[in-house]
């Protein structure tokens, strides 16, 4: 936002106005993920058997779209298809999920891309291969459509950052015509290690940085990261860096540094979409007026809850 006041004090987001009907948007990459399942992973040039396979829509923001959903929150998601059986699959999981798609670009040239991924629970690991070489993402005038009236929260997986901050450029724009407590809230996803997505670090409220970008820079903790990169994030926005096993640590225009441990399940099945969990949870208590404290804590709660479970179903506590 371009004004210096800041939406963030005490480490607490304030929704003072009635924003409970707007949705969060959630803009970025929507994919098919192939999953496969395996005991053990494959050698190089031989066959073996999967322990089990199912599809499953991906990408990062379309899965914090679904985390979100599950959460009760209403969420539209943004992003690019191409018409297709693949795309039909998408749209139809993302109807199942009650995710407004108003806003999707439908492109003319390429394919919507796919993953195939390997998940081997017993080691944690998970394993992308992923095409998405030919289809155009979503521009500035495509962000032109949409309804900004609708959004209480904005965010943007880092991908094609000279576009993205556009964008944000639209939202601060719509912002500067309204009172505090009706302006869009804008977080950024910087999540690979790819330098034009750097520019994206003074555009957010929450600027979420990922481990691989902070070893990147030279640090060894989510706590190191956050004390050296806060000078990249602009006045009074939040800087969240989550580091896996270690838990997540977050700072505030207070400059005090919260920390979360993590909570593992009791036996871990599936780490594939874990961070884009962890973003939607946080991004859900944040919208809804929670402390960054507490944000950081459900996050890494329902992140170590996906990683006990096949999929998303299951994530939210009965």
């Amino acid at each position: 936002m371009s004004c210096s006041k800041s939406k963030f004090h005490s480490s607490r987001l304030i929704f003072t106005g009635d924003m409970g009907d707007k949705k969060i948007l959630c803009a970025g990459l929507v994919c098919l993920d192939i999953i496969n399942v395996v005991d053990k992973f494959p050698e190089e040039d031989t066959d073996s058997r999967c322990l089990s396979q199912r599809w499953q829509r991906g990408g990062n923001a379309s899965n914090s779209c679904t985390v979100l959903s599950l959460l009760g929150a209403p969420c539209g998601f943004m992003g690019s298809l191409a018409h297709g059986p693949v795309a039909d699959f998408i749209v139809g999981d993302f109807t199942k999920r009650g995710v407004d798609i108003s806003a999707v670009a439908w492109q003319q040239e390429g394919e919507t891309p796919c993953a195939c991924c390997v998940v081997c629970p017993a080691s944690g690991s998970r394993t992308v291969l992923l095409s998405d070489m030919n289809l155009p993402d979503v521009t500035a005038d495509d962000f032109s459509k949409v309804d900004l009236s609708q959004y209480k929260w904005i965010h943007l997986e880092g991908r094609n950052a000279d576009e993205q901050v556009k964008m944000i450029q639209k939202v601060v724009l719509y912002n500067s015509k309204l009172p505090e407590e009706h302006k869009i809230t804008i977080s950024v996803e910087i999540e690979k290690v790819r330098e034009p997505l750097f520019q994206l670090f003074p555009h957010g409220d929450v600027v979420f940085v990922s481990k691989d970008v902070a070893r990147h820079f030279g640090f060894c903790s989510a706590e190191a990261a956050l004390k050296g990169l806060y000078s990249k994030v602009k006045k009074g926005a939040v800087l969240i860096c989550a580091w896996a096993e270690k838990g997540a640590d977050a700072m505030g225009p207070d400059g005090v540094a919260v920390h979360s441990d993590a909570f593992p399940p009791e036996a871990l099945v599936d780490t594939l979409g874990a961070g884009d969990t962890f973003n939607a949870a946080v991004i859900f208590t944040l919208s809804n007026g929670g402390s960054l404290k507490h944000a950081l804590t459900f996050g890494c709660q329902v992140a170590g809850r996906k990683c006990g479970v096949h999929g998303y179903d299951g994530i939210v506590a009965k």
